[in-house]
This record gives structure tokens, sequence and C-alpha cells, in this order.
């Protein structure tokens, strides 16, 4: 791959990363409620989910799934149907908990890792990144390549989201803030479903 295409590759890893969007919104909410520490692990799942999709894309689902509409239509409404979910967890909740009391936890990395499958923005992102960066030429070192930039990119871009949730939480320890905030953001999520399903 050439170096400027490299670039580009990087920034449009970082643009899309850092953007706001489902996993961005879970993030910044999760490190608001659990902190940086007990969000790490949806942060790594996040980032390896993303990766394995990005393979897969690359290396045939995605031109299956343009043959097969139906079944892409079946993940977006498996996906707007966990993000309606996701954004309820997050509406109802009404205290920082640093630990697990009333069952209270963040995503794991199973989950997160998980939720990139039926993710309608990550599916979006694969496809173009993989129908833009790679090249018949040498299609398995791209693809690769795509999959390791992005992953090396997610990580810092998760992270900044997390730890500004997490630099709120002193303010949002107040009851009446952090139910705002909270609500806030689950209409966020569900409202993040509109580009995607349209």
């Amino acid at each position: 791959m050439e170096f400027g295409i490299l670039v580009s590759l990087i920034g449009f890893a970082f643009a899309t990363s850092a953007t706001p969007g489902p996993n961005t919104l879970m993030l910044l909410a999760s490190g608001v409620n659990y902190g940086f520490r007990r969000t790490v692990p949806h942060m790594l799942g996040i980032g390896m989910g993303f990766f394995v999709l990005l393979l897969c894309v690359g290396f045939g689902l995605g031109a299956l799934l343009q043959q097969m509409p139906t079944l892409f239509l079946a993940l977006k409404i498996a996906g707007g149907a966990y993000l309606l979910y996701l954004a309820w967890r997050i509406a109802v909740s009404r205290s920082i908990s640093e630990n697990a009391n009333a069952g209270a936890r963040p995503l794991n990395f199973l989950e997160a890792a998980a939720f990139q499958w039926v993710n309608p923005k990550a599916w979006a992102i694969a496809v173009v990144a993989m129908a833009t960066y790679t090249n018949a030429a040498n299609a398995f070192f791209s693809t690769i390549l795509v999959g390791v930039v992005f992953f090396l990119v997610n990580l810092p871009s998760a992270s900044i989201w997390t730890m500004f949730g997490a630099l709120l939480r002193e303010w949002l320890s107040h009851p009446a803030r952090l139910k705002v905030f909270n609500i806030s953001m689950a209409i966020l999520l569900v409202v993040s479903l509109w580009p995607m399903l349209r």
C-alpha cells in the first residue's frame, strides 16, 4: 500500500472511530456510570469485534450480503432492536456505581465484540473501508492491513470517549444531573440509528 493511501486510511479510521455513533455514545455513558477501568473490557471488545468484522467483510462476507439484501435487512433490524435495549439500560441507570450493586455493570468484552455484528454504523464503515482501501492485486495483505490500522486507531479513540465520561463522573454524581445525562445519552443513541436504518 502506498504511503499516501496509508495516511488516508489512518485518517478515515480515526474519523469514523472518533465521531459520535453507537459505540462512542455507549463508551461515554459507561465512563460516567462505571469509570474508565471498568469500561476497558468494553473498549477492547469494540476493537476486536470490529477487527474480526472487517476481516470477514474483506474476505467475502460483504459481497455475500450485497447478494442477500434480506439478510442485511435482518442484521439492521436486529441491530436496531439491540440498540433500543441498550438505550433503555442507559436511560434507567440512576446512580454511579463503583461495584456491581443491583446488577449494574458495563458491557463485557464479548458483549461489546458481538455488538459490532449488529451495529449498522460498523457494517457501513467496514464495507466502505474494504471497498476503498483494498486492492485485488494484493487482497489478502491489504485486507489484513485495513483491519490492523482500524484496530490500532480504535483503542485511542475509544479511550478518549471513555476518559471524557470518567472525567464527568464527579460532576454527574448528583442524581438529577446523572438522570438528565443518561436520558440524553439514550435519546442520542436512538437518534444515531436513523441514518443507518433509513
